[in-house]
C-alpha cells in the first residue's frame, strides 16, 4: 500500500468518528437514546420493548395509523384502555418521539395526535403481529380503518364457509 491509500483511510476514519459523534451527540438529551443508558442489554428487542412493549402502546399506535387523532378518539377503542393510562401512554409515545401533539383547542387545552416518521415505521410490526395472530390465534379479528372512525366493528380473519339452510 502506498501512503495516499493510507491518509484517504485515515481521513475516512476521521470522517466517521466525527459524524459518529456528531450523530450521537443529537441524541444526548434523550437518555432513551443515549446507548450508554441501556435499562437491560443493547438488545434492539429488549430496548424496543422497554418503549412500546407494555399491552397498550401499540394499540395507540393501531388508532393512529388508522386515522383516530383526538384523545377521545383513543380512548373510544374496542379494548376500553382506562383513561389515566391512555394519558400516560401519550406522554410516553411523544417523549419517546413516535407520537406528536398539536393543540387544537385553548380553553380547555385538547390536543390532536399524530404518529412521527418513527411512529409510522411501527407500521410493519403491527402488520407482523397480525400476520402472527392470523395464523397462531383462531378466531382473531383485524380492525379495520372504519372501525378507527365508527364504522364496522371488525372483519375476521378466517375464511368464511358458506352456511347451509336450516329446515322449517
Amino acid at each position: 500500500m502506498d501512503g495516499k491509500d493510507t491518509g484517504s483511510r485515515l481521513r475516512r476514519d476521521d470522517d466517521i468518528e466525527k459524524l459518529t459523534a456528531m450523530v450521537l451527540g443529537r441524541f444526548q438529551h434523550s437518555s432513551m437514546n443515549n446507548p450508554r443508558s441501556f435499562t437491560r442489554s443493547p438488545c434492539a428487542v429488549a430496548n424496543s420493548l422497554d418503549i412500546v412493549g407494555d399491552k397498550w402502546s401499540l394499540l395507540v399506535v393501531r388508532d393512529l395509523l388508522h386515522g383516530k387523532r383526538t384523545y377521545g378518539e383513543l380512548a373510544d377503542s374496542p379494548e376500553r384502555i382506562p383513561t389515566n393510562i391512555l394519558a400516560d401512554r401519550l406522554k410516553r409515545l411523544e417523549a419517546a418521539g413516535i407520537v406528536s401533539s398539536t393543540p387544537y383547542q385553548e380553553r380547555p387545552v385538547r390536543h390532536a395526535y399524530t404518529l412521527t416518521p418513527k411512529g409510522k415505521d411501527l407500521g410493519g410490526v403491527l402488520l407482523a403481529f397480525v400476520r402472527w395472530g392470523k395464523r397462531h390465534i383462531p378466531g382473531t379479528v383485524v380492525l379495520g380503518k372504519g372501525q378507527a372512525k365508527g364504522g364496522p366493528a371488525a372483519r375476521k380473519t378466517a375464511p368464511r364457509r358458506a352456511r347451509s339452510k336450516r329446515k322449517s
